[in-house]
């Protein structure tokens, strides 16, 4: 057999669906774990300088995201072996093989080890799909303050007096990043508009906006394991029951 057959016969071997779906997974998590644990950084250090004066007021937040960005560890590393596992199951369980080696060399317990990847995998994408719908609550919070500081600005162009939009703030407590007797809790008027001017605020909410595709990445790539593993499996239990191992 000569090189380039044998290159067509490895190439054929490869299961596609299940290599984009690692690579996806992959990417997915770089920017969900990289950019999530600056941004959760970054929150610190935004509610500490404009929302809250004593430290009691967002030491619970501040130890939430201290273990969370431990919980981001263990992510990275969990789905980056849970990758190559799926992927290696691909390689097994992927139509190719049948055309590389001429029939299935299925098992009972290949078969076994197959659904067991898919059950997983499913609970895996439902609690991602809360991870996705979690992740989306900073950046809708940080989307209201700009906007609201747009809309500060606005006003003050076109009325000279500062009571007109003075009343208008941003309250850190309605969306529990702090206590209801945090202090002060909120920022306004034109304080709010510098606020939404600094390097903290931008660097904050584009990491967040990163972290929040990278988690919709994972949850895509979770789902093309579960159409890549369901098909395979289905075509395993078919030839299992032609009687073909």
């Amino acid at each position: 057999m000569g090189c380039y057959d044998c290159c067509i016969r490895c190439i054929g071997a490869v299961p596609y669906p299940s290599l984009v779906a690692t690579l996806l997974c992959y990417a997915g998590m770089a920017l969900f774990c990289g950019c999530g644990h600056e941004a959760l950084a970054q929150t610190e250090v935004l509610v500490e300088t404009y929302f809250a004066r004593n430290i009691q007021d967002y030491a619970v937040m501040a130890s939430f995201i201290k273990y969370f960005q431990y919980v981001i560890y263990g992510l990275a590393s969990f789905f980056f072996l849970y990758g190559i596992l799926l992927l290696a199951e691909g390689f097994y369980t992927t139509s190719a093989v049948k055309q590389t080696f001429g029939e299935f060399r299925s098992t009972q317990c290949g078969r076994c080890l197959s659904l067991t990847f898919i059950i997983v995998t499913y609970i895996l994408a439902f609690i991602w799909l809360a991870v996705f719908a979690f992740t989306a609550i900073p950046v809708f919070f940080l989307f209201n303050m700009e906007q609201t500081c747009h809309k500060i600005n606005i006003l003050a162009e076109t009325t000279p007096s500062i009571n007109q939009h003075a009343w208008i703030c941003m309250d850190a407590r309605q969306y529990g990043l702090l206590p209801w007797n945090a202090m002060p809790g909120k920022s306004c008027g034109m304080t709010l508009a510098s606020i939404c001017k600094t390097s903290e605020f931008h660097v904050t909410y584009d990491l967040y906006i990163a972290a929040f595709c990278g988690a919709g990445i994972t949850l895509l790539a979770l789902f093309l394991y579960m159409v890549a593993a369901t098909y395979n499996y289905a075509v395993l239990r078919f030839l299992g029951g032609k009687g073909i191992r």
